[in-house]
């Protein structure tokens, strides 16, 4: 970066690519842990797969967004999603290659991945 201007382009372009959405009762929200922890264990390469797998979707109604510790570190990269009427779902040790499969069950048919959720986990 060489300047403030060059570096608000670049979060103007990240925020165009993200989709950031404004938060809705009807929107479904994705929440990848990026504390040092998380991005230590690949939490970033995980946020990028979300990002690339909703926005060649086309789902409008759902936003990725990034947060801080989420406190169980043994278990990044977390992911969790937040749906309507529905309990939160915390997914655990996320890779990018999990995306597209908790996407279409969970995402777009409502069906979580219990098999990639803390609860599966065995701890």
């Amino acid at each position: 970066m060489k300047s403030l201007a060059e570096l608000q382009a670049l979060r103007d372009q990240m925020k165009n690519k993200i989709g950031i959405r404004h938060d809705s009762d009807t929107n479904i929200r994705v929440v990848v842990g990026m504390a040092t922890c998380g991005i230590a264990a690949g939490a970033r390469p995980v946020l990028q797969a979300f990002t690339e797998e909703v926005a060649k979707r086309n789902l409008t109604h759902v936003s990725v967004q990034q947060t801080g510790c989420i406190g169980i570190c043994q278990y990044e990269p977390v992911v969790e999603i937040y749906a309507p009427d529905q309990e939160k779902v915390t997914y655990v040790k996320v890779t990018p290659e999990m995306v597209p499969t908790i996407v279409t069950n969970h995402i777009v048919n409502g069906t979580p991945v219990t098999e990639y959720t803390i609860g599966a986990s065995g701890k």
